[in-house]
């Protein structure tokens, strides 16, 4: 899912009148919202520290609505006065909710026992007691991704469920633990910078999605977040046009995409800035890409249509595809394509330019980097028979073949070693297969 996709879902977001699962909805005399946990019999496969009748009761809201906070470049914080209105960028704020009439549609116990199967909660360091414990949690947050996504709470597929419970929600709740061990560092009261998590994931295999929702959950739960991709930092138009002159004949650095198509200083100061934005009434503007502009050659969108971050920031999710790359011995890297010479040189500025502003990451690992194809091929045919411009299957296998020499190169070593400066308690690596969703690891 793109950018412009993620913006399109928050301004069309409307209200709706469905209930949530897990629970039936009611209200009070004072129409505060009560989440009523369904009955089910006790049973031995929830920790006895929780019974399996009784769920902690939500936190109470404003009638009917999750809350949202304010910073976020696609949406706005609802306010005392007008939370139903249009922001000032177009998006309407997210405002759910809920309806009045009961319905039973599962049970806590069947969640219960799916959560406990994911793939990452030992990875986490989850217990089924520690899980049992946060049910109300699971709920909640899986409600506003229900939400978010305009997914039919009532009638989960499958693949929904596996999406929101053993990947969105896990890889949240491994950033919380994250945040919670970097500002154990700094004493009460201290202003502690914004952790910055780094997320290094193929392309088209949903990187954006999952930073949108970490993004929102962010948010509905008090904290500012910022959201930051390597895209927005490319070269203007005019500098992209003179590296392409400087390195003729090579198709890798003809367009952008590749190291060396990133302007790195730039890169750095943006970074740097934004690590600073700790304090209440500080304010940035963040730099976006326009991916459009020069017939597709893209140029960086104009300064005046930059969204607006203020601190303080809790957390930094920055994002892209080539993330955490790092040079490999310049023979391999020839051996796998005599233009990747080139590409690996400049790799070797990447580091204080990007990563060493990032405390934790996340690695999104795929088994094959054909994948990149099949997904950017899916894309392009969703939208050609959605009546908009794509690009061609040629066309697709063309601008696929100026990345795989990359991810040939440095994907292994990204997954074997982990991205420079990283360690294992400050990285989570999460692998998914074709459609995109969580495995175990083999």
């Amino acid at each position: 899912m793109t950018r412009t996709t993620l913006l399109n879902i928050c301004s069309q977001q409307q209200p709706t009148s469905t209930t949530p699962f897990f629970y039936k909805y009611q209200r009070n005399s004072h129409h505060n919202s009560i989440f009523s946990s369904l009955a089910f019999h006790q049973t031995s496969n929830i920790s006895s520290s929780v019974t399996a009748t009784k769920l902690y009761t939500m936190p109470t809201r404003e009638p009917g609505i999750l809350p949202l906070t304010q910073g976020c470049f696609w949406t706005q914080g609802n306010s005392a006065t007008g939370y139903n209105s249009p922001n000032s960028s177009g998006c309407r704020p997210l405002n759910f909710a809920f309806a009045s009439a009961p319905a039973i549609v599962s049970s806590v116990e069947d969640l219960y026992i799916f959560i406990c199967g994911g793939p990452l909660i030992k990875k986490l360091g989850l217990t089924p007691d520690m899980v049992a414990a946060r049910i109300d949690t699971w709920i909640e947050y899986g409600l506003n991704m229900c939400r978010l996504f305009n997914i039919n709470e009532l009638n989960l597929s499958d693949s929904q469920k596996v999406r929101v419970f053993h990947y969105y929600l896990p890889v949240f709740f491994w950033c919380e633990d994250q945040i919670s061990q970097h500002r154990s560092k700094f004493n009460d009261g201290e202003d502690a910078p914004p952790l910055v998590i780094g997320f290094s994931a193929p392309q088209g295999c949903g990187k954006t999605t999952l930073v949108f929702a970490l993004d929102y959950l962010f948010r509905v739960t008090g904290r500012k977040s910022a959201t930051i991709s390597i895209d927005d930092f490319y070269l203007n138009a005019e500098d992209q046009a003179k590296l392409r002159k400087e390195n003729p004949g090579n198709s890798l650095l003809e367009f952008r995409g590749n190291a060396g198509s990133h302007d790195l200083a730039f890169s750095a100061e943006t970074l740097e800035s934004l690590t600073k934005l700790n304090k209440n009434g500080m304010k940035m503007k963040l730099p976006r890409y326009n991916k459009s502009a020069y017939g597709g050659k893209g140029d960086r969108a104009d300064s005046s249509t930059w969204p607006e971050v203020t601190g303080p920031l809790t957390v930094i999710l920055f994002e892209g595809w080539m993330l955490g790359f790092k040079p490999i011995p310049m023979e391999v890297a020839k051996s796998v394509d005599p233009q990747l010479e080139a590409v690996n040189k400049n790799l070797e500025a990447y580091y204080n330019a990007w990563h060493k502003f990032i405390n934790s990451w996340v690695v999104i690992k795929i088994k094959d980097p054909s994948c990149v194809y099949q997904w950017r091929l899916q894309a392009e045919v969703a939208m050609r028979e959605d009546g908009k411009d794509g690009m061609s299957d040629e066309e697709v296998m063309d601008f696929v073949s100026r990345y795989l020499p990359a991810y040939k190169a440095y994907l292994p070593t990204l997954y074997s070693e982990g991205p420079l400066g990283s360690d294992l308690d400050h990285r989570l690596v999460v692998v998914v297969d074709e459609e995109r969703n969580p495995i175990y690891e083999i």
